[in-house]
């Protein structure tokens, strides 16, 4: 059992950045180094669950569950392909959370609590995936992590909605979780012979410095592929370019967490 664990809220407001595809592939990466990951899939529709090739008619127990407080971790905390990956699955309950619990003072902790448990504690990382907005499912996920980590597109418009992602940050560690912390800015589906691209690159660093990963997640088709197979790409293709990137980025947020317990 881990005396702490590192719980790593993977979210962007924007869909379509590789906020899935980041968390189910850096979770592999994780996993195959020898961390003990889980994944708490937080959307509603599910693409996680399925991209680690869990069943819709397989998902017995949820992330719904586990926020209703009617189940723990470990019971809702199903084994993987990947050894040492496991996933929390999610169903389309998830869509009525807000109704049930909407008026509820303890709202935006619930999936706090439910990772207080030493349960939860069997894991070394828990990573989890928010829906492509910023409702109570994203809140609860940014009441309960310890940092943020942000899947940003190389397009024109990426430094807008980080701005707004930032300020939700802000927001939410004013509120209800004062200690939440940016892990990182990771740069996805990056092509190299897009000169757009790389300026937006150019202007993320600038603007963000040391918060953003040295790793660029590539434009791969392979990488696209996978999830239509129930694999992450690591298991898919481990030679393709975008598997070797999100080893990489594996390997530093690794060196960061240990470079934030050295502190």
């Amino acid at each position: 059992m881990y005396e702490t664990n590192r719980i790593i809220t993977i979210a962007n407001q924007k869909g379509g950045v590789g906020k899935t595809t980041t968390a189910i592939n850096l979770a592999t990466a994780l996993a195959a180094i020898g961390e003990r990951v889980l994944i708490i899939d937080l959307d509603p529709q599910g693409n996680a669950s399925t991209g680690l090739g869990i069943d819709r008619r397989d998902r017995k127990i949820s992330s719904f569950d586990v926020m209703m407080g009617n189940q723990t971790v470990s019971d809702a905390a199903v084994a993987t392909a990947v050894p040492n990956l496991f996933i929390i699955p999610s169903t389309m309950d998830l869509l009525g959370l807000e109704m049930e619990i909407g008026r509820e003072s303890d709202r935006a902790f619930r999936l706090r609590r439910a990772l207080q448990g030493n349960d939860a504690r069997n894991f070394s990382y828990i990573l989890l995936d928010c829906p492509p907005s910023f409702n109570l499912l994203t809140v609860n996920a940014m009441a309960a992590a310890h940092s943020v980590l942000v899947p940003l597109q190389c397009e024109f418009f990426a430094l807008e909605g980080l701005s707004q992602l930032l300020e939700t940050v802000n927001q939410v560690r004013q509120s209800v979780n004062p200690g939440l912390d940016i892990q990182g800015i990771v740069l996805t589906m990056f092509d190299a012979r897009n000169n757009l691209a790389q300026q937006v690159v150019s202007d993320v660093r600038t603007y963000l410095g040391e918060k953003v990963y040295h790793t660029l997640i590539p434009r791969n088709v392979r990488v696209s592929e996978a999830p239509s197979y129930g694999k992450p790409a690591i298991l898919y293709d481990l030679k393709c370019a975008g598997s070797q990137a999100y080893l990489q980025l594996a390997s530093e947020v690794i060196q960061r967490e240990r470079r934030r317990k050295a502190a």
